[in-house]
């Protein structure tokens, strides 16, 4: 795993954000796109993960601008510090049909309005990262671990040492044991399992709280997401959404699985 982002939307621009993001006929793939290299499975027209409008509380927007479909506007009424606070309604009604934590909701959500403003072309959906969030941590609840209401993952989670052994890369410790609690080998850190080295130069502080911290699904989730579209990908398209996961982890079988948990998602959310 050697996800690593760099942006992070300013608190101070959320509304703006809000108004460009999460509309209605998302999609994974689209059923036009390119076929897959070999050995690839097809994808499928299915869209995934259109929200529920969330309530129109009067949040005042600027002059000449409407909330997209299929989002509304936020609620206005929560706390602005952690930015992905504004889609708590949302998050709560589409996590009870997904069967994701509404707090990991929440940050996979928010990466998505952030990129939607940051990196329009890439075309990232919410479905994705819950997908690889289910696949590399069930969500952060992987080694008896939960995220707390802020998005923390308590404790820590942290992979097998990368040392060459059972498959894994031999990745000598990086961050003298900073992050992963291991000064001899590097360690997959976090609800998206980041590598330390990766970390390190890509971290990024989505909650505003001023830390950033891979044991964060909010930070961690946003960082995510910009790995994803590195390059100049555009998700929306079945050849860059398979070169987008495979990056993340080279392995078919994992690919897959990511593919089936996005979908799945995606399916269910629409229900």
């Amino acid at each position: 795993h050697r996800p690593g982002a760099r942006l992070v939307l300013p608190a101070a621009v959320l509304a703006a954000v809000v108004l460009g993001a999460l509309a209605a006929g998302g999609y994974l793939v689209p059923a036009t796109a390119p076929q897959p290299a070999a050995g690839e499975p097809s994808a499928s027209p299915t869209d995934a993960g259109v929200p529920s409008p969330v309530p129109t509380d009067g949040l005042s927007l600027p002059p000449g601008l409407d909330p997209p479909p299929g989002l509304g506007t936020p609620n206005p009424t929560v706390g602005v510090r952690r930015p992905a606070d504004v889609l708590v309604d949302w998050a709560a009604r589409t996590a009870a049909k997904v069967g994701v934590p509404p707090v990991a909701m929440q940050a996979y959500g928010y990466a998505e309005l952030a990129l939607s403003q940051t990196l329009p072309g890439c075309h990232l959906t919410w479905t994705t990262l819950a997908a690889i969030g289910k696949v590399e941590s069930a969500h952060g609840s992987a080694n008896n671990a939960n995220l707390l209401a802020d998005g923390r993952a308590f404790p820590s989670i942290t992979g097998d040492p990368l040392n060459g052994q059972g498959g894994r890369a031999a990745i000598p410790d990086t961050d003298e044991g900073a992050l992963d609690n291991d000064r001899t080998w590097d360690r997959a850190v976090g609800p998206m399992q980041f590598i330390p080295g990766t970390w390190q130069t890509q971290a990024v502080d989505a909650d505003n709280d001023g830390i950033r911290d891979p044991n964060d699904i909010d930070d961690a989730a946003l960082a995510a997401g910009n790995y994803l579209c590195r390059g100049g990908r555009d998700l929306a398209q079945i050849g860059d959404w398979w070169a987008a996961i495979l990056t993340y982890n080279d392995v078919q079988p994992y690919a897959r699985a990511v593919y089936d948990a996005a979908n799945d998602y995606g399916v269910r959310s629409r229900t």
